[in-house]
């Protein structure tokens, strides 16, 4: 069992930043891939990030790549998303997902946080 907390959400501007952090606890979390989706209002899971259990693969979405990074220290037992050049349809509760899988599919994760809210004004 792994619990996952997410934080670092908040209100910004466009073209701003934000660094969210996701805490784990439980069972090894190093044995994990780690992964950021986020979910709109009325909108499916979408995949935004993935790192691998040894912080070596990293994979983005399109819709961030260049501007999202992902990264992890497992020491710390904590996953981060560096988020610049923020956008308003960026906006939408951001999840931390564990799992053996990995991937861009939500399948590919048994582990979920219960999300924190980034809101990127115009």
């Amino acid at each position: 069992q792994v619990q996952l907390v997410e934080s670092g959400g908040g209100l910004v501007q466009a073209g701003g930043s934000l660094t969210l952090s996701c805490a784990a606890s439980g069972r090894t979390f190093s044995d994990y891939d780690m992964a950021w989706f986020r979910q709109a209002p009325g909108q499916e899971r979408e995949f935004v990030a993935t790192v691998n259990w040894q912080n070596q693969n990293k994979y983005y979405a399109d819709s961030v790549k260049g501007r999202f990074t992902i990264s992890r220290d497992n020491a710390k037992k904590t996953v981060y998303l560096q988020m610049n050049s923020l956008k308003p349809e960026d906006s939408a509760v951001y999840l931390c997902a564990a799992g053996l899988s990995g991937g861009a599919g939500v399948g590919g994760y048994i582990y979920w946080g219960q999300g924190t809210q980034v809101t990127v004004s115009s």
